[in-house]
């Protein structure tokens, strides 16, 4: 039975955000924070709908997050998303100093990792490929539907 205050529970939070984008017919990408074992804030990409190609779901989660708790940092908070994070949002974290990040598919062009693993807070507590098969699916599916 899956513990609801496990990386796997959460996780499959941030998908049901990433499935929302992909029904919005936004890149699927989700992303929730938790604090305590709660969740605070969750977001989708809405970069169509906001016209805003800053409208990530990790940067409308910190957003969220830091308007919830009253400031800046997330230093006791996990980002739980589907996708790996970007240069800009990785950069967005270490600003958050969050305390860790999980995430699920590898982003092979855009995601942090490629450039430097040291764009997140040294702090940051980094656990790659939770759910990595159904993230990478559903970004798949997603963008043979845009092909077709």
């Amino acid at each position: 039975m899956l513990s609801a205050f496990s990386d796997e529970h959460f996780m499959k939070e941030a998908f049901k955000e990433a499935q929302k984008a992909f029904d919005e017919d936004e890149v699927p990408v989700g992303a929730i924070i938790v604090c305590d074992n709660k969740i605070i804030a969750r977001a989708h990409n809405m970069t169509e709908r906001l016209n805003d190609v800053t409208a990530h779901a990790e940067m409308l989660v910190f957003t969220s997050a830091t308007d919830y708790l009253g400031g800046k940092y997330l230093n006791e908070c996990t980002l739980y998303v589907t996708l790996e994070p970007c240069v800009m949002c990785a950069g967005a974290s270490y600003w958050t100093q969050l305390k860790k990040v999980v995430y699920g598919a590898s982003d092979q062009k855009r995601g942090f990792a490629k450039h430097q693993e040291n764009l997140l807070h040294p702090k940051t507590k980094i656990i790659k490929g939770l759910m990595e098969n159904e993230s990478s699916n559903l970004l798949k599916s997603f963008f043979q539907k845009k092909r077709d």
